[in-house]
């Protein structure tokens, strides 16, 4: 028996919104939640920092957007796993704090051999971490295969402990002066002058008429 092409056809699209169904369902799915603000005091310790710190990479830093940490394959870029101790000796004459601040402030300064250098300066829009959040991130980084130390009063080359002022707005210039209208060359006085001269014509030509 024949089929008819109709039936065919939506045999065929109810398959493939089936498929493709399925296989959405068997993507992980992760809710994203709009950034939180971050509380910090005098009396945030290391250990606060390091709490604060995760969940500013998942969330309002989106580092884990494209690092992981403890996987391995096919990787977008480093995985963080241990990154706390390979910190102090990824580049020579840099301490942990040190690599590590570079490594947000200005990623591109130095790139994991195998990875782009596609990584954005965390503290710029559109991700826009204050200082002290990069401080906690930093506390994260090292507890992750190392021992964290940094403390709020931590500085280092990007950061001198000072806050940043904000930018002054910029004046607006000077409205310039509005320009004066331009004297047709037909106005006043120049009409009169031309009548007086017509008016003139007219009377001597009357008088050769007559």
């Amino acid at each position: 028996m024949k089929v008819p092409l109709i039936l065919r056809i939506g045999t065929l699209i109810v398959a493939t919104t089936g498929f493709y169904t399925y296989v959405g369902q068997m993507v992980p799915q992760k809710e994203v939640q709009p950034p939180t603000e971050t509380t910090l005091g005098p009396n945030t310790t290391t250990a606060d920092m390091v709490k604060i710190g995760r969940g500013i990479m998942e969330g309002k830093g989106i580092c884990l957007t494209c690092h992981t940490i403890g996987k391995t394959g096919a990787l977008r870029f480093p995985d963080l796993a241990g990154i706390g101790e390979r910190a102090k000796t990824r580049v020579p004459g840099m301490n942990d704090v040190e690599y590590l601040a570079q490594s947000l402030y200005e990623p591109t300064a130095f790139v994991v051999p195998g990875f782009p250098p596609a990584m954005p300066p965390i503290n710029q829009p559109p991700i826009g971490l204050t200082d002290n959040e990069i401080l906690c991130v930093i506390a994260t980084l090292q507890s992750l295969g190392g021992t964290p130390t940094v403390t709020l009063k931590t500085t280092h080359k990007y950061y001198d402990g000072k806050p940043k002022a904000a930018p002054e707005p910029t004046p607006a210039a000077p409205a310039a002066p509005a320009e004066a209208p331009k004297t047709s060359k037909l106005t006043s006085p120049a009409i009169p002058q031309l009548l007086a001269a017509h008016h003139t014509a007219a009377r001597f030509d009357g008088g050769i008429a007559r």
